[in-house]
């Protein structure tokens, strides 16, 4: 089956908005990456390059036109942003009616939904192709509410939480799944947002689309049934924002209803305020949310540490300082792996 796409950022693949789009980047197995449509400027560079250094034979176009042109067997666009509020940039409107037009499905997780558009539904309906809203929820017969069931999960659940937003908790879990599977470990990973749907997850749901009374009915279920399905050694839980970010606290839900009972921290030492943007406030002390954590009953096993605006130096020297400080592994799991924490997960099954 067909199910090679093109991802769509338009100029914003530098910046975290593009998070969707670099998840993708990075591996799906429910779609084979085939180009992204960026800026002019970027045209004719390799997106794994272009993201993190690492060639991946993803071509970088600067216009849909030149994409489709090159893969003309693509079967689908990916909108390959998050947005704040989950808009559709206006500028891209433009470009899925074009893509529709030219044969594409559109593969899309914001919170706007182009299956309530009027006009994309008929064009759509008029080129035979389909609009996939992957954050449109559930109905509510097929949600489910927590029962407790839970408690019988025996496989150590570790949920992979940050002190902000657009970290890299996706991105790390994944790598920890990957890491541990080489190993010979059986690891699973529940996704919680959209691109963990996008990149393949068999096991989850879309947490910020999903009625407040049923999310850790939901989460309950999907480890559940990971467990059961799967025998897995280990169960890792991709976290959502932060528990204390105030556009969208997050991240109780894992430890309590999800008995997350350890936790891999995601930080970026040098990102000062929540989100970038001063009025949303200063990030406290990454100690402080350990010892948050801490209070739920958790524990956290390691740090992983996203180092942007950092030099090479500068991270190793964060790297060093909270291993001396907090006596745990310290990753850089882009820059290093994140081999160091396998002791520690072997120790949980002791």
């Amino acid at each position: 089956m067909n199910n090679k796409a093109i991802v769509l950022t338009n100029g914003l693949f530098h910046i975290n908005d593009a998070k969707t789009a670099h998840g993708l980047v990075r591996g799906t197995e429910r779609f084979t990456i085939a180009a992204v449509v960026d800026s002019p400027e970027n045209a004719g560079r390799d997106a794994g390059e272009l993201l993190d250094g690492k060639h991946r034979s993803i071509p970088v176009f600067g216009s849909l036109e030149s994409a489709i042109q090159s893969v003309p067997d693509a079967r689908y666009l990916i909108i390959g942003i998050a947005t704040v509020g989950g808009v559709l940039p206006p500028d891209m409107r433009g470009m899925v009616r074009s893509a529709i037009k030219n044969g594409l499905s559109v593969v899309n997780g914001l919170h706007e939904y182009l299956s309530d558009n009027e006009e994309m539904t008929a064009l759509a309906a008029a080129h035979g192709v389909e609009l996939v809203d992957v954050r449109k929820p559930r109905n509510r017969a097929d949600l489910h509410f927590w029962t407790g069931e839970i408690w019988k999960v025996t496989a150590p659940v570790v949920a992979v939480m940050g002190t902000d937003c657009a970290l890299g908790k996706r991105t790390t879990a994944r790598l920890i799944r990957e890491c541990c599977q080489t190993a010979g470990i059986n690891t699973q990973m529940i996704y919680t947002g959209q691109t963990g749907w996008l990149q393949g997850g068999k096991y989850g749901f879309i947490f910020d689309s999903t009625l407040n009374d049923f999310v850790s009915g939901e989460l309950e279920h999907a480890i559940v049934t990971c467990w059961k399905e799967t025998q897995a050694d280990f169960i890792l839980l991709e976290g959502q924002a932060s528990l204390r970010n105030p556009s969208g606290p997050c991240g109780s839900e894992f430890l309590i209803s999800g008995n997350a009972k350890s936790v891999v921290l995601v930080h970026a030492p040098a990102r000062e305020y929540y989100d970038n943007d001063a009025h949303w406030g200063r990030i406290p002390d990454v100690g402080t949310e350990i010892s948050l954590i801490e209070c739920f009953g958790s524990k956290v096993i390691a740090l992983a540490l996203n180092t942007e605006g950092c030099t090479p130096e500068e991270a190793v020297r964060y790297r060093d300082a909270y291993e001396a400080r907090f006596n745990i592994p310290v990753l850089l799991p882009l820059e290093e792996g994140v081999e160091k924490i396998l002791p520690v997960l072997k120790s949980l099954k002791a």
